[in-house]
This record gives C-alpha cells, structure tokens and sequence, in this order.
C-alpha cells in the first residue's frame, strides 16, 4: 500500500524538524509499505527549508520518498491541496507543522485499511496545553456530529476522495467541513480507538480573543454544518465550543 504523508509549513523552523523524526520513526514493515512524505512549504523566511533538506540522506536511507516543495500559497487549505494533488499514495494522511506522529501510525493505520476497506479513519489524540500538561481526546461516533468526536491529525483518507473533493478553502475550519462532507455521503468511517498523533494547542483554533471565537463560530457553522445541510440547531454546538475555549482553555 501507498501511504502519502502531508505537512503544510510556513516559519516552522523551530518546529518541524520534531515533526519530520516522527514520520522517519515509523515501524511500518518493510515489502508491504510505500511511504512518501511531502512538505508544502509556504515560502518562509526562515530556516524551515533548510531544516527539512538537511532530512534528505535519512529519509533515503529508510526508504522513505521526500519531496519538498517551497513557494507561495494563499493559505493553509490552498497548500493543503496542492499537496493532495501532488500525493501519489493510495491513503494520505495531514500532519500540522508542530505536531506528531506515534511510532506505529502508519503501520496501524495501513492494516486498518485492509482489514476494514474504508474510506476514511480517524483515532485518538493526545493534546498537550501550553501549560505542558496533556490529555486524550478520545475518537467517537455519535448522531449527533460534533468536531469534540474527530481529531483531524490522526485522519487518513483514501486518496481518491480528497482529490475529487478537495478543500473548498473558505474557513479555518475546511478540515472539519470535508469531514462532515463525507459522513453525509455515508463513506465507510472507522475509528481507532488508540492514540496515533499528538496535537500542539496554540494555534488559530485556540486563540483565546471574543473576536476570533466569533469569527469560529461563523466559520464552523456555514462552512461545516450548514454548507452540508444540517440543522441551524448546530449554531448552539459552535457557540457551546468556543465557550468552552474561553473557560477551560
């Protein structure tokens, strides 16, 4: 199987390279594994380039295809699908620029797939607070749809589906919205009940400002519920998350 690996990065010097080990460290078997690794760089002006070549001989010596492509995008979800379009792999996988990959990912990730024949998998997270404090956020699948339940780091999708409907790029939160784009479908979802990724908070979804909660609120509630037809009842769940945000942290 073919497994494609994308980060988008952009000033991600200090960061980076964490992320890059954890996809070197994969324990995937050896004959049943291709994996590539492509890193979508949004011209930085840093040393997140350098940082990323001076991974080339590693990645060749494990047998891992790394393919970095530096130049400029108009956002997070732009490069995202350029890196899509760019994957070779059957089953592609999106890992943030700060964050990373459990050893066993792939090759959990890889017997998922043949085993269930899905469309899509996501698992459990662990998030670490700024603080240095962590927590799991467990996967789950409810009737109720709530971003509480996905944790978009440890998702892979077959390749053919995220090409064919690709970011639609209009909020921060497009990951979620695809998503819920493929469980309106009724594509085959499995959930791993074991942690595959862990998740660095801090960044756009978690600034703590009224300003952009509410830009989060209208976000998540056009661009992922209500462009995939679900109820107007969902405002109350963007409301109810951002408000957790604001107290919790």
């Amino acid at each position: 199987m073919r497994v494609s690996i994308i980060t988008v990065a952009y000033n991600s010097e200090m960061s980076i390279g964490h992320t890059m080990e954890s996809v070197l460290g994969q324990t995937f078997p050896d004959g049943r594994v291709t994996l590539e690794y492509l890193i979508i760089d949004g011209k930085s002006k840093d040393r997140t380039v350098e940082v990323a070549e001076s991974y080339r001989e590693a990645f060749e010596k494990k047998g891992i295809t790394l393919r970095v492509f530096s130049e400029p995008d108009e956002g997070i979800y732009d490069a995202m699908n350029k890196g899509i379009r760019l994957a070779q792999g059957e089953i592609i996988g999106i890992l943030n620029s700060d964050d990373w990959y459990e050893p066993d990912t792939v090759q959990v990730v890889v017997e998922t797939f043949e085993r269930e024949d899905c469309d899509l998998l996501y698992a459990d997270i662990r998030v670490h607070k700024v603080n240095g404090n962590t927590f799991v956020k467990k996967a789950r699948n409810r009737n109720f749809e709530t971003s509480r339940d996905w944790n978009h780091p440890t998702t892979f999708v077959r390749a053919e589906l995220y090409k064919k409907y690709p970011f639609r790029d209009l909020g921060i939160h497009d990951d979620y919205g695809f998503f819920l784009q493929m469980k309106k479908q009724k594509r085959r979802i499995v959930i791993v009940n074991k942690v595959l990724a862990n998740f660095r908070m801090g960044g756009a979804s978690n600034q703590k400002s009224l300003k952009a909660a509410v830009k989060r609120i209208q976000d998540r509630y056009h661009y992922c519920y209500r462009i995939n037809g679900y109820s107007r009842w969902y405002l109350l769940e963007c409301v109810a998350i951002e408000a957790a945000k604001m107290i919790l942290g």
